[in-house]
């Protein structure tokens, strides 16, 4: 029942276009994350260079580009977000451009953009909820309102004018009610409450909150809570709430400080120092101890890896990257350690500093200070050093758990997504040849996103494998094994091989691919030779698309320089034969290959008009006979007829012909009959790996 609200969460429209915007902004976050640590490195020495060095010029290029992400990182929420919500909406008659507008126009309406002091207070962090907002409401109206006028034919068209003009010319009329519609909710909501914009209204709400009661235990405590609470929905809960820290929380410094001239001793124990160095520990969520958790304990690659992106900035407390990737935000599981660990800290520190454990903080300490040096030189103790460490340790501890949950549940989901998408994939693998499964917006699309990354991020660490399947003649020789591509991924195991080179076809990797392939048979290949003997033939597969094409064709003549395939028995074998044009480019192509000593093969060879075409110009060396002519031979004396017909002809043009699919004895004698004499197939081994 749990896993079910969790997927039904997950995968709803709102959560995934939050999420598909969060993802696509990490560019931003990662150059504002190193900008801001440019500025606020805490190392006096560094400061003092960065503030004199060229007269400031170093400082100076930090706020620029601090300013120009962070600053106003709303706007790109906002953008990313309605994109992300248009395409899970994808709708061929709509057009998305104006969703985005209109998410825009709407965001700097209830920002008020129309204010004499509008600036980056207003587009950054504090309005990540209007960004939200805007983004999902504004291009959820916007998509409503389109399809409403497209229906009733109310577009606007300029006669004389291109296809796209007229397309975005459509977008106005929607675009202009969007806008007027949040103006109006804008305007309702000033009148009403006395304030100057939507924004403002947010932020007064947030501090009416903390109005009641005295400063202590309790109101802190409500602070850390609510802070996290927002994060959880995207909302950037520090920056939202930084009037109430500076009005009931940042004075207690200056009232220790105080104190402690005036020789007495201080007794505040909240102030901002006191949250930004024992609860916000690597920034909210008091992140440091989830990314140690997720560094110890998941076994996820991905989660381990965003870990390693994301730590160096989270050394200085700045965890944007972190909480949007992982991501934080809007995932149920993450809930309880989330709001836990710094309720955890905030509890235990105050403990701590309120019965001597560890002294009041008297020290201002910027709040990009990494744990250990944060907390001494707050409280000019290393009990302060101390106290953040085992925060961090039982932090850790608090995540642990539901770091495992976490993949335990993943799991699960992929293998669930995986079973779907293979179901889709094998249902429509025809159809699919001529469209890119990677541009499909719904979750086959995403799922095969994921499959294309992992399978290149392979190939870089050359973790392809290869399986072999041996060819046999008639009178129980070995004559030749072909190499098949074999992928292991480490959640779903081997995948289906046509679905392997869909992918890195789709994915714009193919040639990559099957270099790799080439690559590993030169290296297999003095095994093969051990175990067979001398004169064994080694196939691999190449595709038509790539067997031609120039990358290729220069990385077999970078071999051949170097004598890769010198006293070698190696042959190409070509397949999709729908991608082969036989020009002068494909024959000279050609000839080239054959002039290095490697032979050539066609795959799926039938008696079409195609395959007659490859057989004018006496192009190849082997023919692969077509796998359903085998398979249909006990069954269709057509096929009988065909097969036999292909090997008479075969034989005038001097060419060996191979059949796969051979998988009972009584195929093998039926083939030898017509005049088949090579075979391949389960009659004497399926493909297996070298070592087997």
């Amino acid at each position: 029942m749990r896993s079910d609200i969790f997927r039904r969460i997950e995968r709803s429209t709102a959560v995934r276009a939050v999420r598909g915007g969060l993802v696509s902004i990490i560019p931003v976050l990662i150059i504002g994350a190193f900008a801001l640590i440019l500025q606020t490195l805490p190392i006096p020495q560094y400061q003092s260079f960065i503030t004199n060095f060229a007269g400031g010029f170093i400082l100076t290029l930090g706020k620029i580009i601090n300013s120009a992400t962070f600053g106003t990182l709303s706007i790109y929420m906002t953008f990313s977000i309605s994109r992300s919500y248009m395409k899970i909406k994808a709708d061929p008659d709509t057009v998305a451009t104006g969703a985005e507008i209109a998410s825009l126009l709407s965001f700097f309406i209830l920002a008020g953009v129309y204010l004499d002091d509008f600036g980056t207070n207003n587009v950054g962090p504090k309005s990540m909820f209007l960004a939200i907002l805007t983004g999902l409401g504004a291009s959820s109206l916007y998509l409503r309102l389109f399809k409403f006028l497209y229906r009733k034919r109310r577009v606007l068209f300029s006669s004389g004018a291109n296809r796209e003009f007229n397309r975005m010319l459509s977008t106005l009329a929607p675009v202009a009610l969007v806008a007027l519609i949040f103006a109006l909710l804008n305007l309702t909501v000033m009148r009403i409450f006395g304030v100057d914009c939507f924004h403002t209204l947010l932020i007064n709400l947030f501090n009416k909150l903390f109005s009641f009661g005295a400063v202590g235990f309790f109101k802190g405590f409500f602070f850390v809570l609510l802070s996290s609470v927002l994060w959880m929905f995207g909302i950037h809960g520090s920056d939202t709430l930084e009037g109430v820290m500076q009005t009931y929380f940042a004075p207690g410094l200056a009232a220790n400080q105080a104190a402690v001239a005036a020789g007495s001793a201080p007794t505040n124990v909240l102030t901002k120092e006191f949250f930004d160095c024992f609860v916000l520990m690597g920034g909210c969520g008091s992140a440091i101890c989830l990314l140690i958790a997720l560094l110890l304990f998941s076994r996820s690659r991905a989660r381990r890896g965003l870990a390693v992106t994301a730590a160096f900035p989270m050394i200085f407390n700045i965890n944007e990257l972190m909480i949007f990737g992982l991501p934080v935000i809007f995932n149920p599981i993450m809930l309880v350690p989330f709001l836990a660990v710094p309720l955890m800290c905030y509890s235990v520190s105050y403990l701590a500093i309120s019965v001597g454990l560890v002294p009041m903080i008297t020290s201002s300490v910027e709040w990009t200070t990494p744990i250990i040096l944060g907390g001494f030189r707050a409280t000019g103790s290393a009990a302060g050093a101390a106290l953040q460490i085992v925060n961090v340790l039982l932090g850790v501890l608090i995540y642990m758990p539901f770091v495992r949950i976490l993949d335990k549940h993943t799991d699960e989901e992929a293998a669930r997504n995986f079973s779907s998408f293979m179901d889709f994939f094998k249902k429509n693998e025809a159809a699919l040849a001529a469209q890119k499964i990677t541009d499909l917006t719904d979750i086959n699309g995403e799922f095969a996103k994921g499959l294309a990354a992992e399978i290149m991020h392979d190939i870089d660490r050359q973790k392809l494998t290869l399986a072999y399947q041996p060819q046999y003649h008639y009178d129980g020789r070995c004559i030749g094994v072909e190499a098949l591509l074999r992928w292991n991924h480490p959640v779903h195991g081997y995948l289906y091989p046509p679905l392997v080179i869909k992918l890195a076809q789709d994915g714009g990797f193919l040639p990559a691919l099957e270099a790799a392939v080439v690559g590993q048979v030169l290296e297999d290949y003095p095994k093969i030779i051990a175990r067979f003997g001398e004169g064994i033939k080694v196939s691999f597969n190449v595709t038509g698309i790539t067997v031609i094409s120039e990358k290729f064709l220069q990385q077999l003549r970078s071999l051949n320089a170097k004598g890769a395939f010198k006293d070698k028995n190696l042959c190409v074998e070509v397949t999709e034969q729908t991608a082969l044009r036989f020009d002068e480019k494909t024959r000279a192509a050609f000839d080239e290959i054959r002039g290095m000593g490697l032979l050539l093969a066609i795959d799926d060879f039938s008696m079409g008009q195609t395959s007659l075409d490859y057989l004018k110009d006496n192009m190849f060396d082997i023919i692969k006979l077509d796998g359903s002519l085998v398979k249909g031979l006990q069954t269709h004396a057509n096929c009988r007829e065909i097969i036999s017909s292909i090997v008479h002809l075969s034989s005038t043009l001097h060419l060996t012909v191979l059949a796969e699919y051979v998988e009972t004895e009584q195929d093998r004698e039926t083939l030898h009959e017509i005049g088949c004499n090579n075979y391949q197939g389960y009659l004497y081994s399926p493909a297996v790996f070298l070592e087997e």
